[in-house]
């Protein structure tokens, strides 16, 4: 091996080359991410690294072994570049995949849905809960305050608001001002002094009984078209009526809207409760915030006046105390809500009913506690918050 033409360099200047070398698929450096771990460097210019991979049969490994070698080499002080190989921890994958998460937060792309809406995704953990009746309550209820309300129905398999908002009319594309290709018109309905703008797959297909067999990547780029290629217009709110669980539509609007706030519905019964807490789990890995818990079912009355807790008591109160987020509200079981989804007639509207008045009052709740987006510029307390929150519990 002959010796190098100049000084090889020291380990600090390794790790600053090595800074250059991407990960492509989580999107940061792979010193940043905690790959690169010791650098070690000879006289006669040899260079051994230590490198982490988060599986041992990373598919990227060539392109990442042809990247630090390419990048090492440059330095005239170098003869040779080996790189010892090993595999993450538990603990050190989870701290590159919660960066990995954040990176895409801050880079996220721009959307369609300005800047100064609001946007809060209706989620749960489990279907059957109600969360698309109290999505289309909630939106109805803030529209008739003289909002304008967007609902976006990322339900891709199950959607049902188009049934829920009376409006079957099929979505249309126009060239807009501005823009170089057509974007989607959203269905409108007035609401009160206020206006619903809707999306939905349900707008797209035939009838409401047409399945969608579509795969996880087909649903994101759904989502990521309802982001990007509708003409959201002015909006004062978004609401976001969220597929249950914690897959690739939650993941994929983390990713391209990660100013969403949550709102998790859940019923009584602790099993639904233990299910829920899922949700906010991903929205924590994702640095998004939960905004509350909304108690959907929560008690019956029957027409002598007796109160039954069908499902149990205590389960919203319970997730509430657990994530640490508001109990919004609880929403008793009634005959008229399920009337008011199936004719297209929110309950909320009809201002009759413990039902109608419990969604009022969420409803309510959000718009005096809403703090307009433009008013957050510059702020970085919720960044902290979150990444404090993140750290505390991974401890």
């Amino acid at each position: 091996m002959s010796s190098p033409l100049v000084a090889p360099p020291t380990a600090g200047e390794v790790t600053e080359l090595l800074r250059a070398v991407m990960d492509p698929e989580l999107g940061d450096n792979i010193v940043d991410l905690g790959m690169a771990g010791e650098v070690t460097v000879s006289p006669d210019g040899l260079v051994a690294i230590a490198m982490k991979l988060t599986i041992k049969g990373c598919p990227l490994r060539v392109q990442i072994k042809n990247d630090i070698e390419s990048r090492v080499l440059v330095h005239p002080g170098v003869t040779k570049v080996t790189i010892d190989w090993g595999e993450m921890t538990a603990e050190e994958r989870s701290a590159v995949m919660t960066r990995a998460r954040w990176n895409a937060k801050e880079q996220a792309s721009d959307t369609q849905v300005p800047i100064n809406a609001r946007v809060l995704a209706i989620a749960s953990g489990k279907g059957g809960v109600g969360k698309s009746s109290v999505t289309v309550n909630l939106a109805a209820a803030i529209a008739e305050q003289g909002n304008i309300v967007g609902v976006l129905d990322a339900d891709i398999w199950g959607f049902s608001i188009p049934r829920m908002l009376n409006m079957p009319d099929r979505l249309e594309a126009q060239r807009v001002e501005g823009s170089d290709k057509p974007r989607i018109i959203p269905n409108e309905r007035k609401v009160g002094t206020g206006l619903l703008k809707v999306v939905s797959t349900g707008m797209l297909v035939e009838d409401e009984g047409t399945a969608l067999m579509w795969r996880g990547l087909m649903l994101t780029k759904a989502v990521e078209q309802f982001l990007n290629d509708v003409q959201w217009g002015e909006l004062d709110y978004l609401l976001i009526d969220m597929p249950p669980g914690t897959g690739d539509v939650q993941m994929g609007l983390a990713r391209m809207l990660p100013r969403t706030d949550l709102v998790i519905v859940t019923t009584p019964a602790v099993s639904a409760q233990k299910v829920a807490i899922r949700a906010a789990d991903m929205a924590r890995r994702s640095f998004l915030r939960v905004a509350g818990v909304i108690e959907n079912m929560s008690t019956f009355t029957c027409d002598h006046g007796n109160t039954y807790e069908l499902f149990g008591n205590g389960g919203g109160q319970a997730l509430a105390t657990e994530i640490g987020s508001p109990l919004l509200g609880n929403i008793p079981i009634e005959a008229a809500v399920a009337h008011g989804s199936d004719s297209g007639e929110p309950i909320v509207l009809s201002k009759v009913g413990a039902a109608a008045e419990a969604f009022a009052a969420i409803a309510q709740r959000i718009i005096s506690e809403t703090v307009s987006m433009q008013d957050m510029v510059g702020c970085s307390a919720r960044n902290e918050e979150v990444v404090q929150v993140s750290v505390s519990q991974r401890r």
